[in-house]
């Protein structure tokens, strides 16, 4: 399974998310630390979830990054995170 699909997959399953949409953008990086041939290393993820209401950036980002600690350890060299509950802007 592409990293970028098992990421989307695991958020959704993980806040119950009513959106996300994940970009990767390791394009935008050649020549920098983290590039490899193919990809795979750089993403933007956005989510809109319930679980996320209350929460604060940091708590929000900690939540998604405990989910994804595997592919963080494992070649996910760069996850930029927009995080919102419903209704919030920013995303």
């Amino acid at each position: 399974m592409q990293v970028k699909s098992l990421i989307a997959d695991k958020l959704t399953a993980a806040f119950a998310a009513m959106s996300v949409e994940v970009v990767e953008y390791f394009h935008q990086h050649a020549g920098h630390a983290g590039h490899r041939p193919g990809g795979q290393t750089h993403f933007r993820v956005h989510i809109v979830s319930e679980a996320f209401r209350g929460k604060s950036r940091i708590e929000r980002h900690r939540m998604i990054n405990q989910i994804l600690s595997s592919e963080l350890a494992s070649g996910v060299h760069a996850l930029a995170i927009h995080a919102n509950a419903p209704g919030e802007g920013g995303t």
